[in-house]
């Protein structure tokens, strides 16, 4: 089992994880433990009851050498602080005011593809860069220190060596014991905190200058600062949670909807008609999402399928109950998207590419606590109306211009790296569409 963890954690579960509502387990290598499918029970975990439940040991043994005191690791006030400095970022009003930059990334992405058609490219890598593009242009301004070709490289890097479960860590061993999974990660962990140091600097000296620095959220961070507010360590921290993992499941969630449309080709004709449609028609990128229903399904039924986070770990601060279920203290929780999204009892062929699933009239059919994609209640992902704009532009950029392929080494297969990853990336052949409506301009 230990193997099975280290190499790919999705391969651990077996048919009941996929008919049960949960599987309790008395004595587990870490002790109890409860795999929790069933809408209710994850609705009493993460929302009704979270404060019973804090992040489990082994996320934090992974998590935390990685990101620190970021947003997705801290805890408590720190927690608090850090979740309140950032909230004006990702208003509406401000998530809209990114559509353009968002915009004008993506197509000069797409435009690197002109003297690539015909050649095979890895999509799932190419999302890496395109999302890291994005985020660069619209949280920091564009002046994130360092070369993207080399945070590509670093990126895959972390995840491949830091992003793992390390058998000491499910072992219970003490934290004085050597990791080979950090000591594996420490210089691709190296490179990220010397792009932060960096971007830090940059950014410091603009703001000693007058009227010289951006209103973005590397300055709202920095104006964070102080006694009441973050320390310079979780100001580090948080940039880089965004900087290393911020859009890495946006990327990985693009390429898995590209890959399934390949495979579905009279559902992406229709998606391919919807965008010409709307390019032809609407000048305004921030409308884009909600007069792309059909994009939008594919999207989220890709996320259904290829969960960007696929686990959700907690665990129990004192005993609770659920139903007859019983939840001793110290129980470890998984609410596992990857299984919950793929539950025999939650979905009809739940292995199917099915976009018609989030159709708008089929929406009110999923219950809110079986489909997780950018978890649930009060650590909610703070950036999940950012990631669904920044979707959708990019998908009607890229598919008004290209289709992706399948080639004879398109064959994926799912590994959770702390996102669900294509193993051997998403090969594929990029072809020039031969007719489709110009874009209208704004």
């Amino acid at each position: 089992m230990m193997r099975i963890v280290y190499r790919n954690p999705l391969e651990l579960w077996g048919e009941p994880s996929y008919n049960e509502p949960w599987i309790s387990i008395s004595g587990g290598i870490g002790g109890p433990l409860l795999i929790a499918n069933d809408p209710g029970l994850i609705r009493h975990v993460l929302v009704e009851n979270a404060k019973n439940y804090k992040m489990a040991r082994v996320r934090q043994k992974i998590l935390r050498p990685i990101l620190r005191d970021g947003l997705l690791t801290a805890e408590g006030e720190v927690w608090r602080r850090s979740r309140r400095a950032m909230a004006p970022v990702f208003t509406p009003r401000h998530i809209a005011g990114f559509a353009h930059p968002m915009l004008r990334k993506a197509e000069a992405f797409a435009a690197r593809y002109e003297g690539m058609v015909g050649d095979t490219v890895d999509v799932s890598r190419d999302m890496t860069l395109l999302t890291f593009d994005i985020m660069a242009e619209t949280l920091f301004s564009g002046e994130i220190a360092g070369n993207p070709e080399d945070f590509g490289h670093q990126v895959d890097r972390l995840f491949e060596t830091m992003g793992r479960v390390d058998p000491l860590d499910l072992l219970g061993a003490p934290d004085w014991l050597p990791r080979i999974t950090r000591i594996l990660g420490r210089n691709a962990l190296a490179f990220f905190r010397d792009i932060v140091a960096r971007t830090m600097e940059m950014r410091s000296q603009k703001l000693a200058q007058e009227g010289e620095a951006p209103e973005d959220f590397l300055t709202l961070l920095l104006r964070a600062e102080g006694p009441d507010g973050l320390s310079r360590q979780e100001i580090e921290d948080n940039i880089i949670t965004f900087i290393g993992a911020g859009h890495e499941t946006t990327a990985r969630a693009l390429g898995w909807t590209i890959y399934c449309l390949a495979n579905l080709p009279g559902e992406r004709e229709r998606i391919e008609a919807e965008i010409d449609h709307v390019l032809a028609t609407e000048p305004d990128p921030v409308r884009w999402l909600d007069a792309m229903p059909l994009a939008r399904a594919a999207f989220e039924e890709a996320m259904r399928l290829y969960p960007p986070a696929p686990s959700v770990n907690r665990e129990a601060l004192e005993d609770d109950s659920y139903q007859d279920l019983h939840i001793p203290k110290g129980t470890q929780v998984l609410v596992m998207p990857w299984t919950v999204h793929r539950h025999r009892k939650l979905w009809d062929d739940p292995e199917a590419y099915r976009p018609a699933r989030f159709y708008p009239e089929n929406r009110e059919k999923i219950d809110r606590f079986q489909y997780l994609p950018f978890g649930a209640g009060p650590r909610v992902c703070i950036g999940a109306a950012f990631a669904m704009q920044e979707a959708a532009i990019a998908l009607a950029v890229l598919l008004s211009r290209y289709r992706f392929e399948l080639t004879p080494e398109t064959r994926p297969w799912p590994v959770q790296k702390l996102t669900t990853q294509a193993q051997g990336g998403l090969p594929m052949r990029v072809v020039r569409r031969s007719s489709h409506a110009p874009r209208r301009a704004a």
